[in-house]
């Protein structure tokens, strides 16, 4: 039923607590709201340069798969970020800067211009917002600290490349490199911060810390919605398929679907490396649970080893399967589409932002795990290519070609 090389063995695990009748009720909707959408869609739609990013419909890959549509949600050029994340770390700074605005000048409204143009700039030049980051969500950050008027500190896990470290210095941050992994990275940003009296903008959130990554996974929705809004009109997809990390990019898509559809939502199946499997053993569990992997993965913005509790608030009940991929499975699949073999324009996706694809693919090649996610001939799937080359080096390195020549054609 499947056409497609080898891409490794994948690993699932069905989720017995996955419930499809249970509606979206008021606990989901005090995380993420269409309501609070409409204001997370209004503030960056009017940002210079918004426009929604392309779906593509891959049908190539959709036969070779053996099913009827794969469509896929291209963020390579989000605010020329070249990632999703554009959408919710800066969001994020801009929403805690105005609430520290108008903190010290009571009964004003602030405006995303007034901080742009640096009518509060005595207020914000005083403000420094810091995150840990394997590279996307801290350069989103250090963007929206340049853009709205504030000071910023990024840190990295060790093995973040250099070219990422780079891309976040470009804004102005400064970037401090932890001995470590992610996670370690994550302690010393909320240690040092508290030292400092800096302000956390993370997209993972722990118990005292909820308001602000729940802004940044509001942020990510707009994604979600202008997928929606691009689907056929007569069709909806049978199965979406998103990438793991800490849970903010698949509960932003589970949650906005599972609002906007409630029963008729897909089955949603949420993606992760072997060796990075929080989502993974914190549904084996029941409970949030840290990775059994030593996070050793070439798909580094998804080397996270806790969950955040937020998104496994959404994905507890919303999420129906946690599948596990290995490496070579995402440059499979980055190679794939670098080589048009969807049948279209070459696509420049990224080492983590096409793990979603690689699962997909990954499931539809294995008889068993195809059978037991119901990829029939006939299922049609969504998937959120998350990032484009967002080190091009590394992307040169796994693909065999710079990103500027996948897309030339040469």
């Amino acid at each position: 039923m499947s056409d497609l090389p080898p891409l490794g063995t994948p690993r699932l695990f069905s989720n017995p607590r996955a419930d499809t009748d249970q509606p979206y009720g008021p606990a989901e909707r005090a995380i993420l709201s269409r309501a609070a959408f409409q204001d997370a869609m209004t503030e960056i739609g009017a940002w210079p340069g918004y426009a929604p990013t392309p779906l593509r419909s891959l049908g190539g890959l959709a036969r070779a798969a053996g099913i009827d549509r794969i469509w896929y949600k291209d963020e390579s050029s989000r605010f020329n970020l070249h990632s999703f994340k554009a959408l919710g770390g800066a969001y994020a700074v801009l929403r805690l800067l105005v609430r520290e605005v108008q903190a010290r000048v009571p009964g004003v409204p602030v405006t995303a211009l007034d901080l742009v143009v640096g009518r509060y700039a005595k207020v914000t030049r005083g403000i420094t917002v810091t995150t840990a980051t394997d590279g996307n969500h801290g350069r989103s950050v250090a963007w929206g600290a340049q853009v709205f008027g504030c000071g910023c500190v990024i840190y990295i896990p060790g093995n973040c490349s250099q070219g990422r470290q780079q891309a976040i210095e470009s804004f102005d941050a400064r970037v401090v490199r932890v001995a470590g992994n992610y996670d370690d990275a994550v302690r010393q940003a909320a240690a040092d911060a508290r030292e400092h009296g800096r302000h956390v903008v993370s997209d993972t959130s722990y118990t005292g810390y909820m308001d602000i990554p729940r802004d940044v996974m509001q942020g990510y929705t707009v994604m979600v919605e202008e997928a929606i809004s691009q689907l056929p009109a007569s069709e909806r997809p049978t199965h979406v398929f998103v990438q793991g990390g800490v849970g903010a990019l698949p509960a932003a898509v589970c949650g906005h679907l599972w609002e906007s559809w409630g029963r008729q939502r897909p089955r949603f199946v949420v993606v992760e490396p072997h060796a990075a499997d929080c989502l993974y053993q914190s549904a084996v569990n029941g409970r949030p649970t840290p990775s059994k992997g030593d996070l050793e993965t070439l798909m580094a913005g998804l080397a996270c080893g806790e969950v955040s509790l937020l998104a496994w608030a959404i994905l507890e009940r919303g999420a129906d399967d946690f599948l596990t991929i290995p490496d070579d499975a995402a440059v499979a699949t980055m190679r794939l589409l670098a080589e048009g073999r969807h049948g279209g324009r070459p696509i420049v996706g990224g080492e983590s932002g096409v793990a979603g694809l690689a699962g997909l693919l990954c499931a539809a090649a294995d008889p068993a795990t195809r059978a037991s996610l119901g990829l029939a001939p006939d299922a049609r799937v969504l998937v959120f290519g998350s990032e484009g080359a967002t080190d091009p080096e590394v992307y040169e390195s796994l693909v065999g070609r710079k990103p500027d020549a996948v897309l030339g054609g040469a």
